[in-house]
């Protein structure tokens, strides 16, 4: 049965920043473009509202909005209650992020829908074993469960579960010129991280490695691009290894700016890795995008990067805490840079949005 009337139910939406809101945006505007009807359901993580209401007014189809309280157990109430309004009008529910996951499984006690999970990574590595219990317990009622890497998909291999499927995320292709591309040589070597500051995106491993990569590259420079959530313990790490000139914050910066920031870099640079918390990285949305205008990338084993680098091609795959073997993936890419660029420019193609939801579709109808 084809699906065209989708309730997409998620954690995080724009205009507020998060990888899975970008993610949630990006699939409904491509599902519409399929000719699908899709109406989103999510919340209002400003402080008034208005920043969502403005947002929301740009779209061509609708975002219905719940307000988060301080009691969380009234913000999941809220959301239940919404998603019952709307439900009778869809023929596919769609739910990305772990509230939404554990709100379809209520919605499933009473409506029989066609119910579709996405799992990003972390949400299927919670800390508190009761909410993580009660998170494999969710999957279980949903027709499908896509997964967006094979790494993810591993996170729940012991739940022997036979609808899942692994659909990467998309990308939307730049219309730039990109032959300003910055080269890199011992001279001029400029890495960027483009993401959140925190321990899971790997800001710090970047640092630590900063004093190594300056014995070659003594004019490196590491642009950090991102919210600045724990921006004092890499500017505390940059001071204590003496390599403060070397790297440049810049907070949140508009796409424009993001774009532009790229195209004088060398070498995209994403050292994660997974924390206490269960935080993980999925896939590498920005490693793709930096891909698209030929630059570069280096990123971590052991997580969804994985997936968003074509190793030893597009960029190198590296032990994000291990200096020496960063350096080589440098000196790997810097001499046969023009052969990297390319092949992370063709990499990146098969990413785009365009393929990715007829994917999705795909799965769905199924």
């Amino acid at each position: 049965m084809n699906s065209n009337k989708i309730l997409f139910i998620t954690s995080e939406f724009p205009p507020q920043p998060g990888g899975i809101g970008n993610h949630a945006l990006n699939l409904a505007l491509s599902f519409q473009k399929e000719g699908k009807q899709v109406t989103v359901l999510s919340d209002i993580r400003s402080k008034d509202g208005k920043q969502e209401k403005e947002f929301d007014a740009q779209l061509t189809f609708l975002v219905k909005r719940i307000k988060r309280r301080k009691i969380i157990v009234l913000s999941y109430f809220n959301r239940f209650i919404k998603a019952l309004k709307l439900i009778n009008s869809a023929d596919t529910v769609l739910a990305s992020g772990k509230f939404s996951l554990w709100l379809v499984y209520f919605l499933s006690l009473f409506y029989k829908k066609k119910y579709i999970a996405i799992i990003h990574g972390s949400e299927v590595l919670l800390p508190n074993k009761f909410q993580r219990n009660f998170t494999n317990k969710s999957l279980k009622v949903f027709k499908c469960v896509i997964a967006v890497s094979n790494y993810t998909k591993s996170l729940i291999d012991n739940l022997s579960l036979e609808n899942i499927v692994v659909i990467p995320n998309g990308i939307n292709m730049p219309e730039l010129k990109t032959e300003n591309a910055s080269k890199c040589n011992p001279n001029t070597l400029h890495l960027i991280t483009v993401g959140n500051i925190t321990q899971r995106k790997g800001q710090h491993n970047v640092i630590k490695t900063i004093p190594l990569l300056l014995k070659k590259y003594p004019n490196l420079m590491y642009h950090i691009v991102g919210l600045p959530t724990e921006k004092e313990k890499i500017v505390k790490l940059a001071k204590e290894l003496e390599v403060t000139s070397h790297i440049k914050l810049y907070g949140k910066v508009t796409e424009r700016e993001k774009w532009k920031l790229l195209l004088s870099s060398s070498i995209f640079i994403m050292l994660s890795e997974v924390t206490n918390e269960g935080s993980v990285e999925g896939f590498g949305i920005a490693i793709l995008e930096a891909n698209s205008i030929g630059i570069p990338s280096i990123g971590s084993k052991n997580c969804g990067i994985e997936d968003a680098i074509d190793n030893d091609k597009s960029g190198v795959l590296v032990n994000g805490q291990n200096s020496e073997m960063i350096l080589k993936a440098v000196n790997n890419i810097c001499d046969t840079y023009e052969v990297y660029s390319k092949n992370a420019k063709n990499w990146s193609k098969n990413f785009s949005w365009d393929k990715i939801v007829k994917q999705y579709i795909e799965a769905i109808d199924k």
